[in-house]
């Protein structure tokens, strides 16, 4: 095997790795280890080399990471199983393409400034091709490295610095390690690695004992149902009054709730459409004075919403801003409407809510409010804040069955807990139902696939960590600042070699 055709194989290789680093594996050392054999693989190495090796890094990374997408597509979106293989193929090389363009750019533009490459260049940039991930046609922040330290020290700078800051540290620890391993004398790089690490190690478990935020004296008692119906069955007319009853009945049985949270679309039907359910939950309402939040679409068949809907003394209405492409809506209606009539989801054109809408007020509590994926958005989720003293995620990650898919998505709803200093509330058709401290860990969880409910008895919180009060701008400035500095270095670097 050439020297070539083994490096090429090792990038693949460590991109495959990389998953093992988030739920429900979390060997989070991996997120160090991955991307620093990818960084030792790009040194001395052409821009189309190291765009190739990017490529196969990426290959490997969401061809495990998210190979789950074909499930979806293929059980539940009536696609022939090759169809949906070819589909989740194609979303695997394009997302692989972001670890491409980075590799191309660092060698195209550093290729020779070693120390800088590593401890600055590729650690900034890395974190700035995530955060472009994140919003670039609409978004697919899955996988972001910050996700995996949710439980090591590093966690600890999340109230801090958010996601893509804690990134932005594993991929300064993986510039570290390469720098060691190239950068003679080996005493004084292993001196300088090893101060590291204590340094930012330390420094996040000093700041995971900090409370960022105050809890209020009054508890609150809530429940989250988890129904589980089966996804196949979900939207089918005689299955739908059993949905009903089911989630009634086991409502019934936490009475002594402040607050009851039904998950997405738990109830299959328009709000319109079931008034005489809508007026058995405000009798139960009134009676026990518990309020409701249930999932369920709001509109008509010309408009309508992914909506969450809040059953109290008045009724009111959260409507879903951040939409599933192909799975919620068809982007470029005109040209790939028909093209796709062959996946057969059902209410795949919703209608995007407005992006400035008001908390929800419930059980006396302002709730920051996500539908979904909705809590992958970091920035999206900050917008409710500081207003909000709970936050609430309802979603059906039925559709990705029995797969590594709603460990990951259990993972990012706790980082939204930890970067907001919140409690989060988490109600899922099939799991997995949790409730997540505002230190991000899980208090309750449901089995997966389970009819259950969960109730609890918890505070909700008031004040702001610095990642609610600065957002993602302050990384992504500090990056700027710093890819900058690197450029500028480097350019002066080569003009006076």
């Amino acid at each position: 095997m050439s020297k070539h055709i083994f490096g090429d194989m090792s990038a693949l290789i460590a991109g495959c790795l990389l998953p093992l680093a988030f739920a429900p594996y979390q060997w989070p050392l991996l997120a160090i280890l991955s991307p620093a054999i990818l960084f030792w693989l790009w040194l001395n190495f052409s821009p189309k080399q190291a765009l190739w090796r990017g490529w196969l890094y990426g290959i490997g990374l969401f061809g495990v990471g998210v190979s789950w997408i074909h499930i979806s597509v293929y059980q539940f979106g009536g696609v022939p199983l090759v169809g949906a293989i070819v589909l989740t193929v194609l979303f695997v090389a394009i997302l692989a393409i972001y670890p491409a363009f980075l590799g191309w750019f660092v060698s195209r533009f550093f290729p020779k400034t070693t120390t800088v490459k590593l401890l600055l260049v590729l650690p900034a940039s890395w974190t700035l091709i995530e955060w472009l991930r994140g919003w670039l046609f609409s978004g697919f922040p899955w996988l972001s490295l910050g996700y995996s330290q949710i439980d090591s020290p590093l966690g600890g700078f999340v109230p801090l610095l958010g996601v893509y800051g804690v990134t932005w540290l594993i991929v300064f620890l993986s510039g570290i390690l390469v720098y060691i391993w190239v950068t003679p004398p080996k005493k004084i790089t292993l001196a300088v690695g090893i101060s590291s690490v204590l340094l930012i190690g330390g420094g996040g478990e000093l700041l995971s004992r900090y409370t960022w935020t105050q809890t209020e004296d009054r508890p609150l008692k809530v429940a989250l149902i988890q129904g589980n119906i089966p996804q196949e069955f979900k939207w089918t007319y005689p299955y739908i009054q059993k949905s009903l009853n089911r989630y009634l009945s086991l409502s019934q049985q936490h009475r002594d709730a402040d607050l009851i949270i039904w998950p997405e679309t738990a109830i299959p039907r328009f709000y319109k459409d079931v008034p005489e359910f809508i007026n058995l939950i405000k009798q139960e309402q009134t009676r026990y004075q518990t309020d409701f939040l249930i999932g369920m679409p709001v509109g008509d068949f010309q408009r309508y919403y992914n909506g969450l809907v809040n059953i109290g003394a008045h009724d009111s209405f959260y409507f879903k801003r951040h939409l599933v492409p192909f799975g919620e809506y068809i982007p470029f209606q005109t040209q790939l409407g028909k093209l796709l009539q062959f996946l057969q989801i059902p209410m795949s054109t919703f209608s995007k809510g407005q992006a400035n809408q008001s908390n929800l007020v419930a059980a006396g509590q302002s709730l920051g409010i996500s539908i979904c994926y909705e809590d992958a958005f970091g920035e999206l989720v900050r917008q409710s804040l500081p207003e909000a003293t709970l936050l609430v995620n309802v979603s059906n990650d039925a559709w990705f069955g029995d797969s590594i898919a709603p460990h990951q998505h259990l993972e990012i709803a706790r980082m939204r807990a930890l970067e907001t200093g919140r409690y989060l509330l988490r109600a899922t058709n099939t799991g997995i139902s949790a409730i997540i401290d505002p230190q991000g860990k899980i208090t309750q969880q449901a089995a997966q696939f389970k009819l259950t409910g969960l109730a609890a008895t918890i505070y909700p919180a008031y004040g702001k960590t610095p990642y609610v009060l600065l957002g993602n701008q302050f990384v992504v400035i500090l990056l700027l600042v710093l890819l900058g500095f690197a450029t500028f270095y480097s350019t002066r670097i080569r003009k006076d070699s």
